[in-house]
């Protein structure tokens, strides 16, 4: 078999393996419509405050947890594949002849289509609850992109770390940096108006460039700017927990 047919029978596992074991899947599409309802209702009056960039609430916080829906799909794929390590399945594909890189990227491939399922969940919610989307097509465009992209630096985060420890123990420290990199982020917050030591952090975050590439289409016009700064900081993500991975799959051995 090729390398491109090795990748895509990995990823067809991936998604295929989601009705037979819901609950490494389900948490990212429950997750994210929870984070909407428990943030719009409490925090509906920030909109309020001097300076604040939304005029609703929703536009704020549903890009925000369909990006948090997407960075947790890819973590059940990291999860999906520590059980495989776990259970031993994966020695199997390991001393099978296909490459490892095509292993790697089938698992990458497996991220972005579960990511896709989560994001059209969250479009919907964003639909029915009446979500602004003020740029039309391009609003969600970039939305698309940056969720997407927040999936596959997630799934590698978690696919490294599932080939470093093979068990399924491992899934809180997925969780929690993906939790870390967007709660200290503009997650509920612009960083015009926090104070102290999140104000600094969330600046240097990349996650506040990626959410910032994400809400620029449900708060007004998709700009260049925007967008250059969000896809930068994906960019370094990738590249980063990519070679996190790859560095994973060099070191385990069947």
């Amino acid at each position: 078999m090729s390398a491109a047919a090795v990748t895509w029978g990995i990823a067809e596992r991936s998604v295929k393996l989601i009705p037979r074991v819901p609950s490494t899947f389900i948490p990212s599409l429950v997750m994210p419509v929870f984070l909407t309802i428990a943030f719009s209702g409490p925090f509906a009056s920030l909109v309020d405050l001097p300076g604040f960039p939304a005029d609703h609430i929703l536009d704020w916080v549903v890009p925000f947890t369909a990006l948090q829906g997407c960075a947790f799909a890819g973590i059940t794929t990291g999860m999906g594949l520590a059980r495989d390590l776990e259970n031993g399945f994966y020695d199997r594909i390991l001393m099978s002849p296909a490459p490892r890189s095509a292993l790697l990227w089938g698992a990458f491939v497996a991220t972005i289509l579960r990511a896709g399922i989560a994001l059209a969940l969250m479009l919907l919610v964003g639909v029915v609850s009446g979500a602004h989307f003020r740029d039309g097509i391009v609003g969600i465009a970039a939305l698309t992109i940056a969720g997407l992209g927040l999936a596959f630096a997630a799934g590698a985060w978690a696919i490294g770390l599932a080939l470093r420890f093979k068990t399924q123990q491992i899934a809180p420290l997925m969780q929690t940096g993906v939790f870390l990199s967007t709660f200290l982020s503009t997650a509920q917050m612009p960083v015009e108006l926090m104070t102290g030591w999140l104000d600094d952090v969330a600046s240097v975050n990349p996650v506040t460039y990626v959410l910032a590439l994400a809400r620029q289409g449900f708060l007004g016009d998709v700009t260049w700017a925007v967008t250059q700064d969000g896809l930068l900081a994906l960019g370094g993500m990738i590249v980063v927990l990519v070679a996190f991975a790859y560095r994973g799959m060099q070191k385990v051995i069947p």
